[in-house]
């Protein structure tokens, strides 16, 4: 991964004279560090919190209908706002909208669908058959919502897996509070100046800085957190939580193989070798089940 947020992203190439897209993305996130969004302070951090606190205290979270408003709203928001979010990941990561578009957009409005299309079920209680020990009595489960989640997230994908996370957390019937990363700017200020006017702004909050804000957050007690990122770093989310007995929903990056079976038609390995290569140079590799190495028969 690209070590200096200002000069490389992960689909971008270092500035040359015969390089002109890298350069124009180099001067873009330049000029957005000359006036970079203020890092949120302690004091925001409890006010964040405590908003989304005192709106699930409140109750509207558990209402199906606030849920599908807010889903619904949420769904509208990507469509509409396409070609800023299509902006912003150029300027952050130097990415074609195209791109954007089947990475990021395309998979926020598919995830609101199927929660839209299936909340209904999700939530009726789940009868449980009985045994010995529970004869004569009525069992079942009732799905009910943790309360405040955090959601950490990454730069490869920034606002994919900002909003996938947002949609199940409010599918459940949660309040949030959102991270995005840093290295991202124009990503994280879009979310930040979009995201309360389209939902609940009491109940989705989106707090921006860098580790130290992360840290700050981590500090408080959450009821569930979400983080997507290294397993360095993913050891101190889940210490941090741990302290306040927090469950966490960690999805790491790690190495992945990819096998090819020994039955593959000797004619369609240049298929197979194709789309290895695609999945490893997808998002420039910077994705967590890229391709690392490739398992083989020796005949």
């Amino acid at each position: 991964m690209p070590t200096v947020a200002v000069d490389v992203g992960p689909d971008s190439k270092p500035a040359t004279g015969n390089n002109s897209h890298a350069a124009e993305h180099i001067a873009a996130v330049a000029a957005y560090a000359a006036t970079p969004d203020p890092d949120a302070t302690a004091d925001d951090i409890r006010i964040a919190l405590a908003a989304a606190r005192a709106a699930f205290a409140d109750g509207r979270t558990r209402q199906l209908a606030w849920r599908k408003d807010q889903l619904r709203k949420l769904h509208a928001w990507v469509h509409s706002a396409e070609a800023r979010i299509a902006d912003a990941l150029a300027k952050d990561l130097g990415r074609s909208p195209a791109v954007t578009l089947s990475l990021e957009s395309m998979l926020i409005a598919s995830e609101t669908t199927h929660a839209l299309e299936n909340l209904d079920d999700w939530v009726k209680p789940k009868r449980l058959e009985n045994n010995l020990f529970t004869v004569g009595d009525h069992i079942e489960v009732e799905r009910a919502p943790r309360g405040v989640v955090l959601i950490l997230g990454p730069w490869n994908y920034p606002l994919q897996l900002m909003l996938v996370p947002l949609v199940a957390a409010i599918a459940a019937g949660n309040t949030a509070v959102l991270k995005p990363s840093e290295i991202t700017p124009y990503t994280s200020r879009l979310m930040r100046e979009e995201l309360p006017k389209v939902l609940d702004p009491q109940a989705v909050r989106v707090v921006t800085g860098g580790p130290k804000v992360a840290e700050q957050l981590l500090a408080e007690k959450f009821d569930l957190v979400f983080f997507t990122g290294s397993p360095q770093i993913g050891r101190i989310v889940m210490q941090a939580a741990a302290k306040h007995l927090t469950p966490v929903v960690l999805e790491l990056g790690g190495k992945c193989p990819v096998y090819v079976d020994a039955g593959v038609a000797p004619a369609d390995l240049r298929n197979a070798a194709r789309r290895i290569m695609w999945g490893k140079t997808l998002n420039n590799g910077q994705t967590c089940i890229s391709p690392d190495y490739v398992l083989v028969h020796r005949d």
